[in-house]
Formats: C-alpha cells, structure tokens, sequence
C-alpha cells in the first residue's frame, strides 16, 4: 500500500496533515526518515512508524495453483475464475491475479490486493523471470535451444529476448523443457514454439521471479505466501 494511504487509514489524518508529517521529516521506514508518499511498504516487511506510532497494513498475498480450464481474471461470465478459487472469507474485495496465463495453462500464479506490488512485478524493467515445464509435439534440439538464446523471432517480424531452454526429454514426437523468459507477450510461449514448427500441448508455469510453486500445492489449491517467501519479494516494494 501505498505509504500516505497507511498513514491516512491509520492515523485518520487529512491530505493536508498528512503532507505536512512528511515535511517535517516525521514519518520513517525501516528506521529510516521517508520523504516517498507513493512508497509502497507493508508492515509485514516494514517497520513503518510516525513519530513513535506504529502503523499497520493488512494486505494478502495468495500462490495458486492454476487448473486447466480456469481464467486468469476477477470476473468472467462464462468461466471460472482464478478469484473464484479463493475462498469468500479470505478473499478482499480488490485481490486480483498478477499476471495472465492462458485458460489451458496451468501452474503458479500470485494473487494480491497490493496492487502496486503486482504493477511492479509486471513492468519490464524488472525483468522478473517466469519459467515453465513445456510439453510440445515435436523433438526439440540443440538447434532449438541456440535459437531460443538468440531470441525467436515470431511470424510477422517481433523478436522475443533471448530465453533459457533446457531440454529434459526428447523424443522424435514428444519432448518436454524447461523454459525460462524475462519478458511476457500475448501467447508467448506457444508462439515462440510454433516459430519452430512444434505445437505445445501442455504448458505449467513453475517460477515467478522469486516464487515456486510448491510441490505439494495440489491444481486448483492455495496457500498464502510464508513469511521467507514475502521477504523474497521486498525488492519489488518501491
């Protein structure tokens, strides 16, 4: 949340009070005076003080394990929802996936009500890298993995970055990979694949950035982030 937010809802200040305790150097972070009001801070991660007043947020960070067949949305009237799968008593009325992946993807999504959190993971400046277990129909070769460090150029001329492809099993038609990016295009690891002349038939995201999917997070089930994995994301609170 944003700093002068926490302050506003927290000590029930004015915009004027509130502009002013910045000014007089009375509001710290971490020790730490802070002139930033947009700083986005939560006092799970933050010792967030006025003057000697501690202040409190109470923001939720969720992982899901997406199933097939679920959209990466808050509301959708035809199919289920990632949202939907959060429970009406832990779901607050502003939690939203961070990113998209596609209906018949399944894997680890991040779901917050900290939405400068999920604006900030999603820019590409922070070159947050997201890998995935691919299934595709072809074999795939070394070829394909110079191809893909290079950067696979789509039909029509647009070049994705270079990208991380280690090839796990490769048969004549069946291979599966792991494949890291740092950047997230409409479709992209479908149509990276399909550059190359191969389908892919399943695709699982297994990292965000500094998140895994747990291994013991069964399709469909979620959990709140752990404390360590919260302190893992703090160098995306700016």
């Amino acid at each position: 949340m944003r700093l002068d937010k926490v302050i506003e809802q927290n000590l029930k200040t004015t915009r004027k009070e509130m502009k002013r305790l910045f000014l007089m150097k009375k509001v710290f972070v971490d020790g730490v005076v802070e002139l930033n009001p947009q700083r986005n801070v939560d006092s799970q991660l933050h010792d967030i003080r006025v003057e000697e007043q501690k202040l409190q947020t109470n923001h939720v960070y969720y992982l899901l394990n997406k199933p097939n067949g679920v959209v990466t949305a808050k509301k959708d009237i035809k199919f289920q929802t990632a949202t939907d799968l959060i429970a009406a008593d832990e779901r607050p009325a502003h939690l939203y996936p961070v990113g998209r992946l596609d209906r018949d993807t399944t894997g680890l999504l991040l779901l917050t009500d900290n939405g400068q959190l999920g604006y900030d993971l999603l820019q590409p400046g922070s070159k947050v890298s997201k890998t995935y277990r691919v299934t595709v129909n072809e074999r795939v070769t070394d070829d394909d993995v110079t191809a893909f460090a290079k950067g696979i150029v789509f039909h029509g001329g647009i070049r994705c970055q270079p990208a991380q492809l280690e090839i796990v099993s490769s048969e004549p038609k069946y291979s599966e990979v792991l494949l890291t990016i740092k950047e997230g295009k409409f479709h992209q690891v479908k149509k990276m694949f399909l550059a190359c002349g191969k389908k892919v038939t399943k695709l699982t995201r297994l990292t965000m950035g500094p998140l895994e999917l747990p291994e013991d997070l069964a399709e469909g089930e979620y959990r709140s982030v752990t404390p360590a994995e919260l302190q893992r994301l703090k160098s995306y609170f700016r």
